[in-house]
């Protein structure tokens, strides 16, 4: 998300993550204002204005929302100064990041620059396959995110467990829970309702319900939440 007025928006919905998009080729990237100091890193609007104001204690939002950096085969040094800058507890790579990568970052950054990081490792899912792909992040990822590239005519909803969401998800027996997300419009409830694997902890809505890039209709996002939450 870009717009403060979302962020707050969206805080008092009572979802569990937010997402900032870092991933520098896409309309959503979340821009840094540079400290002009030189040897200093970028700083990110909140804690420049925090600068600003020394003697103003930090504030934080009313409800904590873990805040999620979005990367994609970035090098490390950008992922560090961004979850440092951004007080980020989840950095989610998208790219093309082997596990030996998760290792890495995390020494880097557990717990000199932010004790307790987690990391989430996105891959897309076409077919049950490529769930195969998790096996390589077992003990390496906290939380995987399976985004569900299978064609939307493939995944009617239906009123039992057999929906082919649910057969999918299926496939995968790794003990790392997962978000499941998708393109374009969000999944139907009876989808959701459907899905009966132990390890299913959730759904990123990626692009879903925007105005416009990084900006969200927050009345049908509202609308959306209080349905996934109603859920059974």
């Amino acid at each position: 998300m870009q717009h403060a007025d979302d962020i707050k928006a969206a805080a008092q919905l009572g979802i569990n993550l937010l997402g900032f998009d870092f991933i520098p080729k896409s309309p959503r990237y979340v821009r840094m204002i540079s400290s002009q100091a030189g040897i200093i890193p970028d700083f990110s609007e909140e804690r420049l204005r925090a600068l600003k104001k020394p003697n103003t204690p930090h504030q934080q939002p009313p409800v904590k929302i873990g805040r999620v950096g979005v990367f994609a085969d970035d090098m490390p040094q950008n992922i560090v100064t961004r979850v440092y800058n951004y007080e980020l507890d989840y950095v989610q790579l998208n790219g093309d990041e082997p596990a030996v990568t998760l290792e890495n970052l995390r020494r880097s950054i557990d717990p000199d620059i932010r004790k307790g990081i987690k990391i989430i490792k996105r891959i897309a899912v076409d077919t049950q396959a490529d769930l195969a792909k998790a096996t390589e992040y077992e003990g390496k990822a906290d939380l995987l995110l399976f985004h569900i590239t299978a064609k939307e005519t493939e995944l009617q909803a239906t009123s039992d467990d057999n929906s082919p969401l649910n057969q999918l998800l299926s496939a995968y027996h790794g003990s790392t829970p997962f978000l499941i997300s998708k393109p374009n419009a969000p999944f139907d409830t009876l989808l959701i309702k459907s899905i009966t694997h132990p390890q299913f902890a959730g759904i990123n809505l990626d692009t879903q319900f925007e105005l416009e890039p990084g900006k969200k209709d927050m009345e049908q996002l509202q609308k959306y939440v209080e349905a996934v939450k109603a859920i059974k």
